[in-house]
This record gives C-alpha cells, sequence and structure tokens, in this order.
C-alpha cells in the first residue's frame, strides 16, 4: 500500500535494486548554448533554493529536487566546458593587450566578452 502513495523513483528505490534498464530518470531541460545553460542553472537553483526555505521537506519535496538536479548537471556541464576555455582566450586579450595591436586586441576581447558577459 506504501507503495503507491510515494513517488514512482522512491517507491522503486525502497523495493530494491533495480537493473539500469529499469529505472526512470526525468527529462532535463537542454542547455545547447552557454546562455541557456546559465539561465536554467540560475532558474532551477533557485527552484532548489524555494524548496529549501521550507520548514519541513517532505518526500514530494525531495523528489521535486531529485528532478531539478538533471536539468542543473547538464546545465553546469555545459557552463563548466565554455569556461574551460575561457582562461586561454583571456590570456589572449592580455597578451594583445601588450602587443599594441588596438585592431587584434578589440577582436580577441570582444570574443571574450561574448562569453564573459554572459555570467551576469
Amino acid at each position: 500500500m506504501l507503495k503507491y502513495l510515494l513517488p514512482a523513483t522512491l517507491a522503486a528505490a525502497l523495493a530494491g535494486p533495480l537493473a539500469a534498464d529499469e529505472i526512470d530518470h526525468y527529462a532535463a531541460e537542454p542547455s545547447e548554448t552557454f546562455a541557456e545553460a546559465v539561465a536554467n542553472f540560475n532558474d532551477y537553483n533557485a527552484r532548489v533554493s524555494a524548496i529549501l526555505e521550507k520548514d519541513d521537506l517532505t518526500v514530494a519535496d525531495m523528489e521535486e529536487i531529485h528532478q531539478y538536479t538533471y536539468t542543473l548537471e547538464i546545465a553546469l556541464a555545459k557552463i563548466n566546458e565554455t569556461l574551460t576555455e575561457l582562461p586561454a582566450t583571456l590570456e589572449e586579450v592580455h597578451l594583445a593587450s601588450e602587443d599594441g595591436d588596438p585592431a587584434v586586441l578589440r577582436d580577441l576581447a570582444d570574443t571574450y566578452l561574448q562569453t564573459a558577459m554572459e555570467l551576469r
């Protein structure tokens, strides 16, 4: 009887180990671009934070946070992938600022800022 009162994934976890192909996962929001990833990251972190403001967390609250983590994981992976490249781009800006060629500096800085400004 208890199994029918719980969300499906929690009920399955309580029932015992399952084969990998028996586990249902939530569909996550895509993060195709860096901007989309940052937006999803901020939105879903706010959702998690709102739930955690409750004094008592229910099983449904925990399941909702679990669901949100799928989107957060994808968003964070895209953010990490993009930001891994950013220090090298900034170093190019740094070196170009020393070389005294405004056109090269402007081009490199524009490339750097396209990503960096999306963190706001």
